[in-house]
């Protein structure tokens, strides 16, 4: 019985110091707030939500900053203004539209941009978009939000 209460007792001051060395250590070398505290900026840190209403997570419960190379290939967020065409200049003239006021042939016309993309294109192209001010028809954006989540989930 002595044997299993100093056992459990010596993993009980690991559990602490590793703790402890989480805290102290890890927690402020990496800028995470310790548990309980309040980190200053913490709406700062977290992006807004896509133009989908959608949150980009990393699969491991965080939010994706948009600032590593894996978060850009599938954030559909825009992280700077620059634009980048994706031979899609005619799409300007629907700058300012509303997404439920397109045609279908204007649908469709957005619907053949979308589906000659390369794969790595797609997320670039989502952001060009909203940086230019062009909202995607709803339809479309339906089929590109599909497309990002099959992307995330295969590569």
């Amino acid at each position: 019985m002595k044997g299993a209460l100093v056992i459990f007792v010596a993993m009980v001051v690991i559990g602490v110091v590793l703790y402890l060395i989480d805290v102290f250590y890890y927690r402020r070398k990496k800028g995470l707030p310790a548990p309980g505290e309040e980190r200053e900026a913490a709406g700062a840190a977290q992006p807004d939500a896509d133009s989908a209403g959608e949150e980009t997570p990393t699969g491991e419960g965080e939010v994706c900053c948009g600032m590593h190379t894996v978060c850009e290939k599938t954030n559909l967020s825009p992280v700077t203004g620059e634009i980048v065409y994706y031979d899609d200049e005619e799409l300007d003239r629907f700058r300012g539209r509303e997404a439920t006021d397109y045609s279908p042939e204007e649908v469709e016309e957005f619907r053949d941009v979308l589906m000659t993309l390369l794969p790595q294109d797609v997320a670039g192209w989502s952001r060009s978009i909203q940086v230019r001010g062009i909202n995607l028809p709803v339809d479309v954006r339906d089929e590109l939000l599909m497309i990002v989540a099959d992307l995330r989930r295969n590569g």
